[in-house]
């Protein structure tokens, strides 16, 4: 994915090195490598099929080469609000698609992690943490789950997160709200 991307912008000049203290990445390359991971767990949730994030996400970093000389701290709320928008109109997309000719085998079960920690009972009680927070997180309405996942899982602040969102901070902080009595309903049963 990044090969891809790293093609693309090799004609392009990247943001000068960050100041001393602000955690922003020294280029478009390194900020890219960092949050796509992270990116691809987003795009996964919201579109619940893997090639469909992977494409989502790759079409989000390969928008973000055109603003390589935006400053880097505009970064990663633009690079959120860029994958958003990818992942709403994958979800538009999809719903023209006639779904019922598809076999049910085709349906993506879940993200399908790589686990190289030692501790075979560690490893499962944190694949049957992050499978219930996702199927908790699947339920939600969508403004909610994308509210929750850059507020918390992404550590945006509302500010970032309303640009990200497209809609003023009053509403993100009511969608956090929402999400969060949710979540906690339906995974207070679960410990």
């Amino acid at each position: 994915m990044l090969q891809a991307v790293s093609a693309a912008r090799d004609d392009l000049p990247t943001a000068s090195s960050p100041t001393p203290g602000t955690g922003a990445p020294a280029s478009l390359d390194a900020f890219l490598e960092a949050i796509g991971p992270r990116a691809f767990r987003f795009a996964e949730l919201g579109l619940r099929h893997r090639e469909d994030a992977l494409d989502a996400v790759q079409e989000a970093m390969l928008r973000m080469v055109g603003y390589a000389g935006r400053p880097a701290a505009e970064w990663p709320a633009l690079f959120w609000s860029v994958l958003r928008s990818r992942v709403v109109d994958a979800q538009r997309r999809r719903g023209f698609r006639l779904r019922w000719m598809l076999p049910a085998g085709e349906r993506a079960d879940g993200p399908d992690w790589a686990d190289e920690s030692p501790d075979p009972s560690r490893s499962h009680d944190g694949r049957e943490a992050w499978a219930r927070l996702s199927e908790a997180l699947a339920a939600l309405p969508r403004r909610q789950r994308e509210a929750f996942t850059l507020r918390v899982l992404e550590e945006l602040d509302v500010a970032d997160t309303a640009r990200a969102m497209g809609c003023s901070e009053g509403s993100v902080k009511t969608h956090l709200s929402r999400a969060r009595e949710a979540l906690q309903r339906q995974l207070e049963d679960w410990r």
